[in-house]
């Protein structure tokens, strides 16, 4: 039996497998609203054979969003259309799934095709203009960057209200999964990082310290979010800078974040400096898999479920990290997007599934065909 094509129960959600597609921004949507690209996106990895599909980080407030093609969920006007793909995810049999964000520090700047940076004239040009950001403290990411305002008890509350109200949006447009981010520079993970989180009231300096407003989203979340469905968090397992925040912080945040009720931590590193697509590659090497070792580790420790990410390509390479017992679950980004049948291929290359029959049936049955037919001209593929 293959361990990726083994069911896994989260709460009371089965997954049909281990195989989830991650939230891959698109910056593609329409003032927060989601469109006709974003239901055919994530359609295709659901008719492609995930377990779980995640619609991409979706703005909790207006002013959480990293650029204006962010998706939104801070208004009940945006629930229908979360609702359509929630419900066509689910007719393909995998699990709907929606990311919670607030880009904080890393709000309020150009789409990635455009730069991947601070607003330039062009981006002003294109109608796309800036607006106030917030973070833990006043530091930029840079000198050319935005500042954002430190944030007060009121912005705390209000942030902190904005999470909750987003999951009883999601909850009312289908999906079946949650996950805050928590990682890559956005806002809760600048609380979580020494090197973004500089305040001296009980939000600051010490770990404890620091991990408490992003414990706090979270069991408001908890608490918002049904009894019956599963709460993942994304976190940056390391800075990947020095004297940032390390795997052995994860390991005991992770730890309370699972004893407020968070059932699946999603490790992924790095983030914390740079564009909002920074990523690990100072401190260690990206290289297949990099990231494995963080998810075997924080599940150890903390005992609690992880999901591995990061640069893993192939169903062998999946297989193995599920079967040493490194992850519950195996996420795939841009792998899913060179090939949306990557679980489906997958499942040929384990020979869990030889006779098309996980695919949709309306290509399943073309393709036992068109097999049948190369076998008899002798050609091997």
């Amino acid at each position: 039996m293959s361990k990726l094509f083994e069911p896994v129960q989260l709460r009371e959600i089965k997954a049909r497998n281990r195989i989830v597609v991650s939230p891959m921004c698109q910056y593609s949507a329409n003032d927060g609203h989601v469109t006709d690209w974003h239901l055919v996106h994530l359609g295709k990895f659901a008719q492609g054979g995930a377990g779980i599909v995640f619609v991409e980080a979706t703005a909790v407030e207006a002013r959480g969003r990293i650029t204006h093609g962010d998706t939104g969920i801070w208004s009940d006007a945006q629930v229908d259309g979360l609702a359509r793909i929630a419900a066509f995810v689910k007719s393909q049999g995998a699990v709907p799934a929606i990311q919670l964000a607030h880009a904080g520090r890393k709000a309020s700047m150009a789409r990635p095709w455009y730069g991947n940076a601070p607003l330039t004239q062009a981006d002003l040009d294109r109608g796309d203009r800036p607006w106030q950001i917030v973070a833990p403290s006043d530091t930029a990411i840079g000198e050319e960057w935005l500042k954002p305002k430190p944030m007060g008890e009121r912005e705390l509350d209000e942030v902190k209200a904005a999470f909750v109200a987003a999951a009883k949006r999601a909850r009312k447009a289908g999906f079946d999964i949650l996950e805050l981010h928590a990682a890559h520079g956005y806002l809760l993970h600048t609380f979580l990082s020494p090197l973004s989180n500089l305040r001296n009231d009980q939000y600051g300096g010490s770990r404890e310290n620091r991990m408490r407003f992003p414990l706090e989203v979270a069991e408001a979340v908890r608490a918002a979010w049904p009894a019956d469905k599963p709460l993942f968090v994304r976190v940056s397992s390391i800075d990947d800078v020095q004297g940032g925040w390390d795997i052995e912080d994860t390991v005991a945040f992770a730890s309370d974040l699972k004893n407020v009720g968070v059932d699946v931590i999603d490790c992924s590193s790095g983030g914390i400096l740079g564009s909002a697509t920074a990523a690990t590659k100072t401190l260690i090497k990206r290289l297949p898999g990099f990231q494995i070792p963080f998810a075997e580790r924080i599940r150890k420790e903390a005992g609690v479920k992880t999901m591995a990410v990061g640069l893993i390509l192939t169903a062998q390479q999946a297989e193995q990290a599920l079967k040493a017992g490194s992850a519950d679950l195996i996420a795939v980004g841009r792998e899913a997007l060179y090939d949306p049948n990557w679980p489906l291929h997958a499942a040929l290359a384990l020979g869990v599934d030889p006779q098309y029959a996980q695919w949709p049936v309306q290509y399943g049955w073309w393709l036992t065909r068109r097999d049948a037919l190369l076998q008899k001209l002798g050609v091997n593929r």
